[in-house]
């Protein structure tokens, strides 16, 4: 049956899926990088590197004009819980951001994509006291999995610590990756949340809706920490000390900014177009993709403990996509 039904699909919808999914798998582990790039080329305000992360939102503004003009939908009525709902969530995703900008700080990029992983985690643990959504066996066998991978990276912390990272450094760049982790975690739970109790509906172009919204407010949430600490001021000095000049500094933050974006567009048009299964074994294998491409051009250091725990966040998405594909079908009977 899913043969069938994906075989009269027309081909525009495959290359738009293609598409998509090379977004997610290009563009995500892309500013990932980039934002490691930014502090290994003599970067140093955590400010100015979340503030990118959401600085490219108009991007993504701009892909729902065809929506509005073309299809002739019409822009979902902002309501005052729906408006007050998407400010806690722009605040939210600026401090998550922040959160990821310090664990860039201070880890390698293939280390902090690893943590990140553990997001998972906590979509799980939120989704099921928030949005009442249901855990099997595969799932909690998954955050235990994920749990002992984020472990193994902590208890083989010294090999991959960079010389000019202290202790105390390295510490905090774990902390706060887990805390951004979880808080990534809560924040897709509230999304959720919002679109049964006050969208119900989950159309493409809503779903965009809500994104430049939260981006829209994450944005001037934390343009505002970026004028109260000074870092705009401090750009031009840290522009001429960068690694390779001033242009190269500028062409990392730009493209942090546009690859992020990139990839939030393709990630809504996977869920949109096929599901949040295919969305999940895409976010599993960018994990990889992200720590390999570290590996290879950042000569990140890959220890034995580091890639056993590759291995085993990769089993444990494999594990909680099962389970979610089981809890989407429903009982057979």
């Amino acid at each position: 049956m899913a043969h069938e039904t994906y075989r009269r699909k027309p081909i525009p919808y495959w290359v738009l899926l293609i598409l998509s999914i090379g977004a997610m798998l290009v563009a995500f582990p892309a500013s990932s990088l980039l934002s490691r790039l930014y502090f290994a080329n003599g970067g140093r305000s955590k400010w100015i590197i979340s503030w990118v992360a959401v600085a490219g939102w108009p991007v993504t503004a701009l892909s729902l004009l065809p929506s509005y003009f073309i299809l002739k939908t019409s822009p979902t009525p902002l309501t005052f819980k729906l408006t007050l709902s998407y400010i806690v969530l722009g605040f939210l995703s600026a401090a998550d951001n922040l959160m990821y900008a310090w664990a860039y700080a201070y880890l390698p990029a293939s280390t902090a994509s690893l943590l990140a992983s553990s997001s998972l985690i906590f979509s799980a643990i939120f989704g099921y006291f928030i949005v009442k959504n249901k855990l099997n066996a595969s799932t909690i066998n998954a955050i235990v999995i994920i749990t002992a991978a984020v472990v193994l990276i902590g208890l083989d912390s010294d090999s991959d610590r960079f010389s000019n990272v202290s202790n105390n450094q390295y510490t905090m760049g774990f902390i706060w990756d887990i805390l951004g982790s979880a808080l990534h975690g809560l924040i897709f739970a509230l999304s959720e949340l919002v679109f049964v109790k006050l969208l119900g509906r989950r159309s493409f172009h809503v779903v965009l809706e809500q994104q430049v919204m939260v981006s829209l407010f994450a944005f001037i949430f934390t343009t505002i920490g970026v004028i109260v600490n000074k870092d705009f001021k401090g750009m031009k000095s840290e522009a001429k000390s960068f690694k390779n000049g001033e242009a190269s500094y500028y062409m990392v933050l730009i493209w942090a900014a546009i690859t992020f974006q990139l990839g939030v567009l393709g990630g809504t048009a996977v869920l949109y177009l096929a599901s949040t299964v295919l969305a999940g074994v895409l976010n599993a294998v960018r994990v990889p993709l992200t720590s390999i491409a570290a590996v290879i051009l950042f000569h990140d250091p890959m220890s034995g403990f580091k890639i056993l725990s590759l291995i085993i966040t990769f089993w444990g998405f494999g594990s909680y996509i099962f389970g979610y594909s089981k809890i989407s079908k429903g009982p057979s009977h």
